[in-house]
């Protein structure tokens, strides 16, 4: 299936969906937003996404920590002491000792390095680990991002879809005004009756009263963008949509968007890096039983001498250097469980991987169909103003022919006004579904 848009329908949204203020009011709250500036200051400004940032850098400082594990381990050591006289006690506990004088000060200082040879591969799966959080956090930032331009989008939208509705009213308001001064001209002339004056006023106070609903609509949506994007709520913004994408991927299949989600969906990447997390700690814990070897050194300077025989009242120094290994020989029965609870969290992630896959499709396949939908609906509007411009102009004429009856004429301008209004929210409705789209395949 194709999504295919005929020229003048292109045409058609071009006209509604790129309209631009073409002069910006003197006045310094009011300002001129196109959507890529919306999306800016909402990045900019949200909190969420300012803590997304911060996670990422910490955990790029983590995996630096993890690199630093490779490196050898040194340490400085002293002990200073004041020793008591030694006691003997020759004739039992109870019984007073023999004292023996003995160097009462004791001191130590010193060092010792380690550097790790083989530790069952721990440290590099350490790296990897933190690598992989890195890049899971990243994706959440890209993804937490997707979902505010989203939003942004549907604000400011909303505020289009508002400014476009009270555009369309007022024109069908002054046109009914100056239909207003027909008829009451035709009363006066005793061609029409009184009620079909009165009904064309009520008619006009009732759309008068949709205008004023429509423009605290406008406010409301226009407080809810500038809230997103940090400005003062008495910021009036004037939009610029100055970039069409209704029909950005006319040529392109389902079955090339569900491609482009596997490769680019956030949910997508975040899943599969919390699969290879998965994978790593399996393999970590597999490693517990495995020996360690390391090179040591260490060197230090002791008074008095009384580690070996025969003992001296002086400072002596002493090193060592060699090889340490050690096995775990307790991990061969203590790591059985912890292995099998690795293993089932493997598999609950390569379940909840495929779940999310699916989910995925799911959401391509929604957005897709969302949005050919809108496209056709569009068609679909703009003929329908295209036949209740025609039966209006039946009507207008019959009616002021005395052929028809008012009420015929009110329902026929009803019918061109919500007809405009449709092609209005069609056009943002495709909109909206192509950001939708964008967003089911990690494009936006």
């Amino acid at each position: 299936m194709f999504i295919k848009v005929n020229n003048w329908l292109v045409v058609v949204v071009i006209t509604m969906i790129c309209i631009t203020h073409q002069a910006r009011s003197q006045d310094p709250e009011r300002r001129s937003l196109t959507l890529t500036d919306v999306w800016k200051q909402a990045e900019v400004y949200n909190k969420q996404l300012q803590m997304q940032y911060l996670r990422v850098e910490s955990l790029e400082e983590r995996t630096k920590a993890a690199k630093d594990e490779r490196l050898p381990e040194v340490k400085a050591n002293g002990l200073y002491a004041r020793v008591s006289n030694l006691a003997i006690y020759e004739d039992g506990l109870f019984k007073a000792p023999t004292q023996f004088p003995v160097v009462h000060e004791y001191y130590s200082v010193g060092g010792d390095a380690y550097l790790n040879l083989y530790n069952g591969g721990k440290t590099s799966r350490e790296i990897k680990a933190r690598q992989t959080e890195a890049e899971l956090a990243k994706e959440q930032q890209k993804l937490t991002a997707s979902e505010i331009r989203y939003k942004a989008a549907a604000l400011y939208l909303d505020v289009y879809r508002g400014r476009m509705y009270e555009k369309v009213l007022n024109q069908y308001i002054r046109d009914r005004e100056k239909e207003l001064e027909e008829i009451r001209q035709l009363f006066k002339n005793g061609v029409v009756l009184k009620s079909d004056v009165l009904r064309a006023e009520l008619n006009l106070s009732k759309q008068r009263m949709s205008l004023l609903e429509i423009r605290n609509g406008i406010k409301i949506a226009n407080q809810r963008l500038n809230i997103m994007i940090g400005q003062p709520d008495s910021v009036d913004n004037q939009l610029a949509m100055d970039t069409l994408v209704v029909d950005a991927h006319a040529d392109r299949s389902y079955e090339d968007f569900v491609a482009d989600a596997y490769h680019n969906s956030f949910e997508f990447k975040i899943s599969e890096k919390e699969t290879q997390l998965s994978e790593l700690r399996l393999k970590d814990v597999k490693s517990n039983i495995l020996p360690k070897v390391g090179l040591y050194a260490e060197y230090g300077y002791t008074y008095p001498q009384i580690q070996f025989y025969p003992y001296a009242i002086s400072l002596y120094g002493l090193g060592q250097a060699g090889v340490k290994a050690s096995m775990p020989l307790s991990a061969l029965y203590q790591n059985k469980h912890k292995k099998a609870e690795a293993k089932i969290n493997l598999e609950r992630q390569e379940i909840e991987h495929a779940d999310i896959q699916d989910q995925v499709r799911e959401a391509v396949r929604t957005a897709y169909l969302r949005y050919t939908e809108a496209l056709t609906r569009i068609q679909v509007a703009n003929d329908n103003i295209t036949q209740a411009k025609e039966n209006f102009r039946i009507v207008n004429n019959t009616y002021f022919n005395q052929l028809s009856l008012l009420t015929d004429l009110l329902d026929a301008e009803t019918q061109l006004l919500q007809a405009r209004f449709d092609l209005t929210t069609a056009a943002v409705t495709a909109q909206l579904q192509y950001y939708q789209l964008l967003k089911a395949t990690g494009n936006l």
